[in-house]
């Protein structure tokens, strides 16, 4: 098998030493394919919740007029839930920070102290705000819908999903809920959707990107990320990076060394910048980073991501808009996006 193996090579005008069919281990990419036909597995959809669509720019009649009655409903209301957009977390201007950098260091020296029992899990516990808007000069205001989602899976295969019309800001007052396109409103706490899976149905439920386990390294973890959450442009800029950040910690709880690994990969990628010290929407101080770039075509928004200052995990990503949207009647300073990971 050597002999012919090394005839092979010698017929084979790629060079075996350089270039990109050089021999050399495989990517995460590659080895999630080849995971994939070895096993005979398809990629399907389970049947969850999935990530709200951060912008709905437009919306049927029927939807319009059911927000025109939820508006009416809103002002007589004795108690109206808070239907204004939330303004961006404001920065503690006497507290210090510390660079990314810095943090990567402090998450990859707590890896080091990690067990073997410290891995990542699956599943996720997400708070999330996400706002809807209409366009056209009879437009209603933009709605924030805040909702929580927490979904686990065991290694024998059983698992939960459970999604509650929440909001910490306001306890006890009712919230918005999306039914399918029409807004209405419910009460604090109300279970949206519920579902419990005996042993053995990840398989069925699951995804590729949910059973594939996340890497601990840096450069193979953005590879992951980019091949399984980043869509036809990858990763290749700083939006495109947080926003497959996002998807993947809906599917992963990440454990110490893959939190290192999150990290240095945001550290080494360059484009966000020390923005300083915040107190998040649950409450919790957190190191915040900005990326104020380029963001797309309309080129309006701030991407905000924040971490645990001690261990370097990942608590929020926020989205606000950098420019006024009369179309939308949106302000500069209102926040598109909020997001909250908890344990």
């Amino acid at each position: 098998m050597t002999e012919e193996l090394e005839l092979l090579r010698q017929a084979d005008p790629v060079s075996a030493d350089e270039g990109p069919w050089r021999d050399r281990p495989l990517t995460a990419r590659a080895e999630a394919r080849l995971e994939a036909l070895t096993s005979g597995a398809v990629p399907v959809s389970r049947p969850r919740p999935v990530r709200r669509s951060r912008l709905v720019m437009g919306l049927t009649a029927a939807s319009l007029a059911g927000a025109a009655a939820l508006a009416l409903t809103f002002s007589g209301a004795g108690s109206s839930p808070a239907v204004a957009a939330p303004v961006a977390l404001p920065l503690h201007a006497d507290a210090p920070s510390v660079s990314l950098d810095a943090l990567a260091r402090r998450a990859e020296a707590r890896a080091r102290a990690a067990g073997a029992a410290d891995g990542p899990l699956r599943g996720s516990h997400l708070q999330s705000w996400y706002m809807s808007m209409e366009s056209g000069p009879n437009a209603a205001p933009p709605v924030t819908v805040p909702e929580e989602r927490i979904t686990h899976w065991n290694d024998d295969g059983s698992g939960s999903e459970l999604v509650v019309a929440t909001d910490p800001r306001h306890p006890g007052r009712p919230v918005i809920h999306d039914n399918d396109g029409h807004w209405q409103t419910v009460s604090d706490g109300k279970v949206l959707h519920q579902k419990t899976y005996p042993a053995g149905s990840e398989a069925q439920h699951s995804g590729l990107a949910s059973r594939t386990r996340p890497s601990t390294d840096p450069a193979a973890l953005r590879e992951q990320l980019s091949w399984l959450y980043g869509g036809p442009g990858g990763t290749r800029t700083t939006p495109q990076l947080l926003s497959a950040l996002s998807s993947f910690r809906q599917e992963w709880t990440p454990g110490p060394r893959e939190t290192a690994a999150v990290v240095r990969m945001l550290a080494d990628a360059g484009g966000l910048r020390q923005a300083g010290v915040v107190t998040d929407r649950l409450g919790r101080r957190g190191q915040a980073y900005v990326y104020d770039g380029p963001d797309g075509a309309t080129n309006s928004t701030r991407q905000m991501v924040i971490f645990d200052p001690r261990t370097g995990e990942l608590l929020g990503l926020e989205v606000t808009f950098t420019k006024d949207e009369p179309e939308f009647k949106i302000k500069s300073g209102e926040v598109m996006s909020y997001e909250a990971w908890m344990p």
